[in-house]
């Protein structure tokens, strides 16, 4: 029972960076790199759950005052696993000549937020078992790809445009730690059950979003051939 619950936990994010994969079909990108860029996401987890365990020892972890739900939210969490995403991002594929067009800043970005959210899962696995993971794979796994996608769209266009590239980066950066904050700030509060359907809210909003981001590299992908589809259908 328990390999079968592990092969549950990795799935998900398996199956999230194939599909990834597949969208940009214009100039394929090398198997290597992606898999450098999945175990980078796995490594990166290690130091942002030990900060997360030390906002706990802290007493930031208290559902029941809202106070200390946002600051264990947006900082404790959110904060500490999009920096480590975007550290990643920045540090490995995005100074790459393999990135090449501005869709790899969302493939590139998936593929850690993937491994991330993968070795997350894993732990959450040996911890809570299957419950846990099956609620995961419906719910912080796909959280986690359109967080992954909302950096990775503006890192894709700050990539090529040397004038705002900070001011794009920051900005992808802002906007993830925004609304992952926010994403978990409504699950991690007990105060008010009924505030969970906001994190639902987010979680579909957020997913409607990143696919829009998607289509929109896509499409202006520079190596489509103007009568190629765009896959949007």
């Amino acid at each position: 029972m328990y390999p079968f619950i592990i092969a549950l936990a990795i799935l998900p994010g398996l199956l999230i960076s194939y599909y990834i994969f597949r969208l940009d079909r214009y100039e394929e990108e090398p198997r290597i790199p992606l898999l450098i860029s999945f175990a980078l996401g796995m490594v990166l987890t290690i130091p942002a759950i030990y900060l997360e365990k030390m906002a706990v020892d802290w007493g930031w972890q208290d559902p029941e005052s809202l106070w200390l739900t946002l600051l264990f939210a947006f900082v404790g969490v959110s904060l500490v696993e999009e920096f480590f995403k975007f550290s990643g991002l920045l540090i490995f594929p995005f100074r790459q000549s393999f990135f090449n067009e501005p869709m790899d800043g969302i493939v590139y970005s998936v593929m850690i937020g993937m491994g991330f959210a993968t070795l997350e899962n894993i732990l959450y696995a040996d911890r809570f078992g299957l419950e846990t993971v099956l609620v995961r794979a419906l719910t912080a796994v796909p959280a986690h790809a359109s967080f992954a996608i909302m950096m990775g769209y503006f890192a894709g266009l700050a990539k090529f445009d040397r004038k705002n590239r900070w001011k794009l980066l920051l900005k992808g950066f802002a906007l993830t730690v925004a609304v992952h904050g926010g994403y978990d700030f409504f699950i991690e509060q007990q105060l008010y059950n009924w505030l969970i359907i906001w994190a639902i809210v987010i979680l579909f909003v957020a997913v409607h979003f990143a696919r829009r981001l998607v289509l929109e590299h896509v499409r202006q992908s520079p190596f489509r051939e103007p009568e190629e589809p765009d896959g949007s259908a």
